[in-house]
């Protein structure tokens, strides 16, 4: 590991809290970059996933789940000023593990706002409650009280995070190619302006996963590449999505929010059970799942443009758009005719088990006369499995998120508590783009509408095609 660029000479203590496949996959990335010794890094975990990959890297590996009554226990009574604490677990609340860090003067990132066990799935709490939305305002919530406090980077995996880095590019690349001058955006106004000026009027995050193992997938199973508790939880969540100024109409069976930024809706069905209609330049025109994402609410909150009196002028409708491997869309289909209940067996499908595919990851913006443009990466499972251990393709673009929002983190040590959004982007990119594949933005001349209206009567929107009613798979 010599001969890789060290970013950074780290002198403090290093805590992986959870070592599923992103920790797994994040931790060579830490040794390689950082000038660090396995001494100074410390996990701590719920379960012996990934004993045999802390030891072959000289590791600490604890068995031993954060709930809330051990926290301070097992890791605060350790934690020290100047340390950074990574948070890539499940069941372990982020905001509990934020204020901790924020009271020692501890780093901190996750990949996701999580909350403590049991709160995904709880029947007792409302659908709104259940929401990402609740728990990005409960995130949001601790922004004054530490302001200038000890950096804290939420939500910076592949999606949310990287993605959220793409809609910069993006939208940059746009006003390129269509001969829009403009400066280089220096404020969250001159963003939303942007996004304005060119029409925007939805931006999905397109993901396709065309990864496979020559095992197929077994009855009673649950078949993944990347974590099955994270995916079974936002799965098990309601659909949310960014709520855009060009919508004509509520969706039916959805919900809005009392408090906050008011950017997000959400429906009254879980992700898993949800589908809409989206597009990759590889893939051409798939269903993907509307499972519930922090980058569906925090961009389509940063892109909002708002009067002199608060009133909104202008905000894109936003969400995921997710095809996962075939694998996990069995996995999903059984699970889901099963009312949700997980499967008895669980199969992470590692680097060296899948023969071949991609993960198409990249964020499609829809609205623009030239007609929709579609920017991110396509990492093979060749390319994953040369440039870093333990990692597929849908592992490497959250770990290398994850590194990235690490040496940010280092860099700018007094930020506070930050979503990507307020980050350096192309700082970011930099680090990122060579552990992404290939990177590329295309322009495509697809939309909702394409082929509808065929065999089937259908209820549409002829003269806008980018309401969301069109874009829903009823």
């Amino acid at each position: 590991m010599t001969n890789y660029k060290k970013f950074h000479r780290f002198s403090n203590h290093i805590f992986m809290i959870g070592f599923g496949s992103i920790g797994q996959g994040v931790l060579p990335l830490i040794l390689r970059h950082f000038d660090v010794s396995p001494e100074q890094i410390s996990i701590i975990t719920a379960d012996n996933r990934g004993q045999k990959e802390a030891e072959e890297y000289n590791v600490s590996f604890e068995v031993n789940p954060l709930t809330p009554e051990n926290f301070r226990q097992v890791l605060g009574s350790h934690l020290k000023q100047g340390d950074f604490v990574v948070n890539v677990s499940v069941d372990v609340s982020s905001t509990t593990l934020i204020e901790l860090c924020q009271e020692k003067g501890a780093l901190y990132i996750d990949t996701v706002v999580e909350p403590w066990a049991g709160a995904y799935t709880d029947p007792h709490l409302s659908v709104s409650d259940r929401t990402n939305y609740v728990l990005r305002e409960e995130a949001l919530a601790l922004v004054p009280k530490y302001k200038n406090g000890s950096t804290a980077v939420v939500c910076h995996g592949a999606n949310p995070g990287m993605v959220n880095h793409f809609v910069k590019v993006a939208l940059l690349n746009m006003a390129k190619d269509t001969g829009l001058q403009v400066a280089q955006p220096k404020t969250r106004e001159d963003w939303c302006k942007l996004a304005q000026k060119l029409g925007v009027k939805t931006i999905h995050i397109a993901e396709r996963d065309t990864q496979r193992s020559d095992k197929p997938k077994e009855v009673d199973e649950f078949v993944n590449t990347w974590s099955i508790d994270g995916f079974y939880s936002e799965g098990n969540q309601p659909s949310e999505l960014g709520w855009g100024t060009h919508e004509k109409e509520m969706p039916k069976s959805s919900g809005a929010h009392a408090v906050g930024s008011k950017a997000a809706i959400y429906l009254n069905r879980p992700g898993s059970n949800t589908r809409v209609r989206s597009w990759t330049p590889l893939e051409g025109p798939y269903h993907g799942f509307l499972i519930t994402h922090n980058e569906s609410i925090s961009i389509a909150d940063f892109l909002t443009l708002r009067g002199k009196n608060g009133e909104v002028i202008y905000r894109p409708t936003c969400h995921y758009a997710y095809h996962p491997c075939d694998n996990a869309l069995l996995s999903l289909h059984e699970m889901n005719g099963k009312n949700g209940k997980l499967q008895n067996r669980q199969r992470l499908l590692r680097a060296d088990e899948i023969v071949d595919g991609i993960d198409e990851l990249g964020v499609l913006l829809m609205g623009n006369p030239k007609g929709v443009y579609w920017y991110g990466s396509r990492l093979s499972i060749d390319q994953a499995r040369a440039l870093v251990p333990h990692n597929n393709a849908t592992s490497l673009q959250v770990t290398v998120a994850v590194l990235s929002g690490m040496l940010w983190a280092i860099e700018n040590p007094k930020a506070g508590i930050v979503e990507p959004e307020q980050m350096d982007h192309e700082r970011v990119m930099e680090l990122a783009v060579p552990y992404l594949g290939d990177m590329v933005g295309v322009w495509g001349d697809w939309n909702p509408l394409r082929d509808r209206n065929g065999l089937f009567p259908e209820e549409l929107d002829t003269e806008d095609p980018w309401q969301f009613k069109n874009i829903l798979v009823a």
